[in-house]
């Protein structure tokens, strides 16, 4: 969303994975889920990602909705001139 990431799809021992920002009180609570995890990388560095990468983690309508909160989360990042630009205002 206006150039930033909010979500990463791949794999992690061959089973699909996603990455995700979230709140801090968010990853918080979720990072203590079965399969759910700080984000390698990212969370080794300060920033509040989340990683689904094993079951039971989340059912897709939790991924879904976690997704467009990522959105949300990064969008509000952006400056209003490009979320005017964008029609997120």
């Amino acid at each position: 969303v206006g150039g930033k990431v909010f979500a990463v799809g791949g794999w992690a021992d061959g089973k699909p994975a996603f990455t995700f920002k979230v709140t801090g009180l968010a990853y918080e609570m979720l990072r203590e889920l079965p399969g759910l995890r700080p984000a390698p990388y990212l969370a080794s560095r300060g920033m509040t990602w989340i990683q689904l990468f094993a079951k039971p983690g989340l059912s897709d309508k939790e991924l879904k909705e976690r997704l467009r909160e990522s959105h949300r989360i990064v969008a509000l990042g952006l400056p209003k001139k490009t979320r005017m630009e964008l029609g997120l205002e």
